[in-house]
């Protein structure tokens, strides 16, 4: 589905409120500031929805977007931005990164660290939003990539793919697949940062960041196998079970729990979905990957507080029309 925002459909004297909203809604709180006065304002926005990640493109007369220390701590963001330029020179100021990019250019922006960042006159960006736990990256590593990602081999194949996915965006967020491009683009901003971000000899990023961001990829890659547990994980990535665990603690989250927990999420997500009415509850959570669906009712109510049956009354009544 794709939402568009278009100022031209708004009042003059109501345009600049107006622009400021649509790219808050777009993104995240910040301050945007304007070149007035509001008849020679004007914006475009369209976003489009790929599964769990997301495209919003943005064409603007000129425009600063401001997010300070405390939009940062009271609205933190779920997602990463990752921008390419479509036109104009824009400029983007985070931390010890102060860049100017210009058409084809990529940045990668943290949404959880102060930023500025805009154009001059006329500009446009299309900016690919990925959750951060999908990444499943640490913070350091993702600050660490952002100022290396243009020595990346993959920055080249990464920018494309965002030029090329939203050109092909109304038809790629209407197919049946469109959620698999989204995990397709998370994959490519993973192996981005990875390669961006990696030990540069410092000894800053430990080793075993980038191998536990490969097993919870072949977790996620192979939740609807019942059998998947801690020795096909170990077998899969050449270590010992011990050492698996170990990892995993180290990173402070329990494997099981961790399993169990993406699953829900996903018998939530289709117990939600009008196309999935005819699936009986027990047919839905064996098919996400629990050999007994007689315990999935209890592990749903104590993680989303309402039973799945609730649960799915509720979303599918809110999704009618």
């Amino acid at each position: 589905m794709t939402v568009v925002f278009d100022s031209d459909t708004i009042a003059p004297h109501e345009r600049m409120a107006a622009v400021a909203a649509a790219l808050q809604e777009a993104s995240v709180p910040s301050h945007v500031v304007l070149d007035g006065p509001d008849e020679r304002v004007h914006a475009t926005v369209d976003l489009w929805r790929f599964g769990e990640a997301s495209i919003f493109r943005t064409r603007t007369s000129a425009v600063q977007l401001v997010r300070t220390p405390k939009q940062v701590r009271t609205s933190p963001a779920p997602m990463l931005a990752v921008a390419v330029q479509q036109d104009g020179e824009g400029r983007y100021d985070q931390g010890d990164v102060r860049r100017v990019v210009r058409p084809g250019d990529l940045h990668v922006m943290d949404l959880n660290a102060p930023y500025e960042f805009g154009w001059r006159g006329e500009g446009a960006s299309t900016c690919l939003h990925v959750p951060l736990d999908r990444l499943g990256l640490p913070a350091e590593l993702i600050g660490q990539a952002a100022t290396r990602v243009q020595d990346s081999p993959h920055y080249r194949l990464v920018a494309n793919h965002i030029v090329q996915l939203t050109a092909d965006a109304d038809a790629l967020s209407a197919d049946p697949a469109a959620a698999l491009s989204g995990c397709a683009s998370i994959e490519l901003i993973r192996g981005l940062l990875l390669s961006a971000g990696g030990d540069d000899g410092n000894g800053s990023v430990v080793p075993t960041d980038i191998l536990l961001s490969g097993i919870r990829a072949y977790v996620r890659r192979n939740l609807a196998d019942p059998d998947l547990g801690a020795q096909q994980i170990a077998k899969a990535h050449n270590m010992s079970v011990r050492q698996l665990y170990k990892i995993c603690a180290n990173a402070g989250y329990s494997l099981e729990q961790w399993i169990i927990s993406q699953r829900l999420e996903q018998v939530r997500d289709d117990l939600a979905r009008p196309d999935q009415k005819h699936r009986t509850i027990a047919m839905i959570a064996r098919r996400r990957g629990f050999r007994d669906p007689s315990h999935v009712a209890r592990r749903f109510r104590a993680a989303y507080g309402r039973s799945p049956r609730e649960w799915r009354r509720i979303a599918l009544a809110t999704d009618e029309p």
